[in-house]
């Protein structure tokens, strides 16, 4: 099983990383020459939850990580915005930096986001990776979350709770959920609202659509992971004409963060297949 120690917490920071800002006031981070790889993180992260990531792949690809509507130093959206909503963003963030064809990769939230995308925009997504992404919740999922996300406006953001579910309490995985608490408390409470409806009632939203993503698919969640589940990523890895699912091991929400060189390595593996893999 992969550490995540002190020496790997040289790898993760908690902000600073330097941004840019569009017309339209989407923050984003980018380094890095080649094909364009976009990375969305989920709700209450900011882009620096996908430092790992951004350092592994930035000597060979042009890497673009954004903070989500509401995150970070990203405009929020409208009150009650539902997923199709982000999904717009997503499609105007592509138009204003001129990408007519990328690789999208999505934690969670940010998964829902990437697979609407590569359902609405068809050839404008060359690749698709799904990290820890809900799919058709069961009934008492359902429920509790969209519990959740109906407490939100009237207790804020809850810090702990996501922390119980995203992590063990096991020495590995410290230095990421301290990094993750930190997120959480910076987060814009309306921002955090907005996106949390969304991302609770959108497992269904594009659900029906993978038949219909061309794209290769890579769905990825860690086998402990109680939301995402390593069902949830067959499932949707079963109706993707390209998608495979890969299961982490013994690692739960924030798998990126907890066992980034295992997901850098499948990473990896998704960017070279050509676009006629599964």
């Amino acid at each position: 099983m992969e550490t995540m120690d002190q020496k790997k917490a040289g790898h993760l920071t908690v902000g600073g990383l330097l941004r840019k800002h569009t017309a339209h006031g989407t923050a984003y981070h980018e380094v890095g020459k080649g094909e364009p790889l976009i990375l969305i993180h989920g709700v209450g992260m900011r882009l620096e939850a996908w430092t790992p990531q951004i350092k592994a792949f930035s000597g060979s690809y042009r890497v673009i990580a954004v903070d989500m509507p509401g995150h970070g130093e990203s405009v929020g959206l409208p009150p009650g915005s539902k997923l199709e909503a982000f999904v717009a963003w997503f499609g105007g963030f592509l138009d204003e930096m001129a990408f007519s064809k990328v690789n999208v990769a999505g934690h969670s939230m940010g998964a829902l986001v990437a697979g609407g995308a590569a359902a609405t925009f068809g050839e404008r997504i060359k690749r698709i990776a799904y990290l820890n992404g809900v799919y058709r919740r069961d009934p008492k999922a359902k429920a509790a979350v969209l519990a959740r996300a109906a407490a939100i406006p009237l207790t804020g953001v809850d810090k702990e709770g996501p922390l119980l579910r995203w992590f063990g309490d096991d020495a590995q995985s410290a230095v990421a959920r301290e990094l993750t608490r930190n997120w959480l408390s910076l987060v814009d409470p309306q921002g955090y609202s907005t996106a949390y409806a969304a991302f609770a009632g959108g497992d269904e939203t594009y659900a029906d659509r993978w038949p219909d993503v061309g794209a290769p698919a890579l769905f990825l969640t860690g086998s402990d992971d109680p939301n995402s589940t390593p069902r949830m990523a067959e499932q949707m890895a079963a109706a993707a004409p390209k998608g495979w699912a890969r299961i982490v091991e013994g690692h739960r929400h924030m798998v990126n963060l907890t066992a980034p060189d295992t997901v850098n390595e499948l990473l990896a593996e998704w960017l070279s297949c050509g676009e006629d893999a599964r």
